[in-house]
């Protein structure tokens, strides 16, 4: 915490030719963020020209990352928000993650973590994140539908639904329709629910597997307070649809809050004014709900 006794939440900018800096200073700005907490950027500030990444704002973007990481260890901050990277630019320096949420689990140290966004309209967890669309069905057990469940549920409880209601996705069209479109839900996707149904914390409910292309409806109605997905994109696109300007990633079981925008760098349109710092606001406002609560 802060000298102050406040909760504080690190900001890195991320890839500063992007729109990072941009958001950042309009979230810190718009008198939405509530003065109970200290805000921290994190990182240098280089020369960047706005839509054109090199490798000095690559460099100072992973930097920065690090920084981050090493106050979170320390207790220095006690939440972090960070700003879109440009991945292509971090893996010539020689940064061997998939994305922001991996670096962060390896450098806590944390071996249980998954990928979770919300937003006003739905909150979708995720059973696989940055692989190939090609190596999902051979990525997928029962042990790690069931871990990324308990996360999920565990996330929403921190958010005071004592009752989570999962809905939980399948892989294939129509759920499978029992085995005539792919057997990975009778075989792997439905003994999970019924582990998590038997086993999980006090009060979570689970039900599925069900058909991905109907479930999202109902869950943006309310009868769902999360849906676990299978893949990156099954969740993403109807997040990113319904709740853009809302929408935040959280990285669930790290000992410490990490959560950012649900949009990349977007460089196309970054320096012309026209960055929407919504996403950031809400991703810094969950960052503290999340820090407050661990306090």
């Amino acid at each position: 915490m802060s000298d102050q006794g406040q909760v504080t939440i690190g900001i890195t900018l991320g890839d500063q030719a992007g729109i990072g800096p941009e958001v950042v200073a309009a979230a810190l700005a718009s008198g939405q963020l509530s003065t109970a907490y200290t805000y921290r950027l994190i990182g240098e500030q280089v020369a960047a020209v706005p839509g054109k990444p090199d490798a000095a704002t690559a460099k100072a973007a992973m930097d920065a990352l690090e920084e981050a990481a090493r106050l979170l260890k320390n207790g220095e901050i006690d939440a972090v928000v960070t700003a879109p990277i440009g991945k292509e630019g971090l893996h010539e320096l020689g940064f061997d993650f998939p994305g922001q949420t991996e670096f962060f689990a390896d450098r806590l140290g944390c071996d249980n973590h998954a990928m979770c966004l919300t937003g006003k309209n739905l909150t979708v967890g995720l059973v696989t994140i940055h692989v190939a669309l090609a190596d999902v069905p051979g990525l997928l057990s029962q042990q790690e539908i069931v871990r990324v469940g308990r996360l999920l549920a565990a996330f929403c409880q921190q958010r005071g639904i004592a009752s989570p209601r999962i809905a939980v996705c399948g892989l294939n069209p129509h759920a499978g329709e029992n085995g005539a479109f792919g057997s990975e839900e009778m075989e792997l996707i439905k003994p999970a629910v019924d582990t998590l149904r038997d086993t999980d914390q006090a009060g979570a409910l689970y039900s599925g597997p069900h058909p991905p292309d109907t479930i999202f409806r109902p869950a943006a109605d309310g009868d769902y307070d999360a849906v676990l997905c299978m893949y990156h994109d099954q969740g993403l696109i109807p997040l990113k649809l319904l709740d853009f300007d809302t929408g935040v990633n959280v990285t669930l079981g790290l000992p410490k809050p990490r959560t950012s925008p649900d949009h990349g760098t977007a460089y196309d349109i970054a320096g012309k004014g026209k960055a929407n710092a919504n996403s950031m606001i809400h991703a810094i406002e969950l960052a503290c709900e999340m820090a407050e609560q661990r306090q």
